[in-house]
């Protein structure tokens, strides 16, 4: 199965949405959890309609719209949204309703909107499309699976432009609850600081982001999609080494093909040791990059990368902001400049070391 990302909008702490800007500014955050640069959605949203929707509602429209545009596409034959957490700020207002109001006179509205489906229901009803609709919630492997919905959906003939994408959102609540139990650092760290960190825990993040695939190539097409593996709770390096061997076999290619691998290292000293292993030794001949330091961590930080990855492969250049060290495998150097081509991105991503996925993208 394979498909071409011919679009992409996102909104995430970078100055990502609606410019071809590809990483040359990075915004360096001095905080525990990172937060949207969210655009104004004047263009996108009657504002009527906008003071009602919840900021992953928004963020989802947005980018969902800029990626239409970007792709040429103005109805999708199917939507496929991956998200572990759907729309949470209007979660935690309709509990807190519950609680405030004894469980009487509680206005309907956060209930509706607080559903996981809600983002990709919005995105149908501004674009008035009937067609196919699905939301994933999958915690670690809600993004891949809407991606591999995707993929399915075009090998099966049913569409020729189907819509993915995964968003999540932070709240401060949320924060809280994820900090008591350990999955946020006590510390706070500089986020191009963050790939050296020792101490347990990462930095919160959040994000939107949304790509048309179709079954042929176009104009505005950044890459080939040709596959996704996803691992849950691998018992081993080994196991792990031997699932990607597998996705890289069956397109015809070994880990010496894979140009560059876009890791997910967030400063856990708990999990990173799996990334580190892979790129000192099953991809120690490719450049590796990372990028959680950009996006923070969630469930559905694999959609920043497979932008990341997108990218790289449109531009054919690497920014230093997501360079490992002075990597100079490949021909590239510490600053990002080119001396072979981008042919083959890898993605290699975890969530809490217990949901494992791996994408394969390629040059057309």
């Amino acid at each position: 199965m394979e498909g071409f990302i011919n679009g992409i909008g996102i909104i995430s702490p970078q100055k990502t949405f609606g410019t071809d800007d590809f990483l040359s500014e990075v915004v360096e955050h001095n905080s525990k959890s990172l937060r949207c640069i969210e655009p104004s959605y004047k263009e996108f949203l009657n504002p009527v309609l906008a003071r009602r929707m919840a900021r992953i509602i928004k963020m989802g429209i947005a980018a969902s719209n800029v990626c239409f545009k970007d792709a040429k596409v103005e109805i999708p034959d199917a939507i496929m949204t991956g998200t572990a957490l759907g729309c949470l700020e209007d979660t935690e207002k309709f509990l807190l309703a519950i609680i405030e109001n004894d469980e009487q006179f509680l206005t309907p509205t956060s209930f509706i909107q607080s559903t996981h489906n809600t983002v990709s229901a919005q995105i149908a009803l501004q674009l008035k499309c009937m067609n196919y609709n699905f939301t994933y919630v999958h915690k670690g492997f809600s993004f891949e699976s809407a991606v591999l919905d995707g993929l399915m959906t075009l090998a099966e003939g049913e569409a020729k432009n189907v819509l993915v994408g995964g968003h999540d959102e932070m709240t401060d609540k949320y924060y809280r609850v994820c900090d008591r139990i350990g999955y946020f650092k006590e510390e706070t760290v500089p986020t191009m600081e963050l790939i050296n960190s020792k101490t347990n825990g990462s930095i919160a993040g959040e994000g939107a982001a949304f790509f048309v695939l179709s079954n042929a190539k176009s104009e505005s097409t950044y890459a080939k999609l040709r596959g996704i593996k996803t691992i849950y709770k691998p018992k081993s390096n080994q196991e792990i080494e031997s699932k990607i061997t597998e996705l890289l076999s069956s397109n015809g290619l070994t880990a010496n093909d894979i140009d560059v691998v876009v890791y997910g290292i967030n400063g856990d000293a708990r999990f990173d040791k799996t990334y580190y292993h892979l790129k000192d030794n099953f991809f120690k001949n490719s450049t590796a990059t990372y990028f959680k330091h950009l996006c923070g961590e969630y469930q559905t930080a694999g959609s920043f990368a497979f932008w990341v990855a997108s990218k790289l492969i449109k531009t054919q250049s690497i920014p230093s902001a997501i360079l490992i060290g002075d990597s100079r495998s490949r021909g590239f150097t510490s600053d990002g400049e080119q001396g072979l081509a981008i042919k083959n991105v890898l993605i290699y991503n975890t969530f809490l070391d217990s949901d494992h996925s791996v994408f394969l993208l390629s040059q057309c």
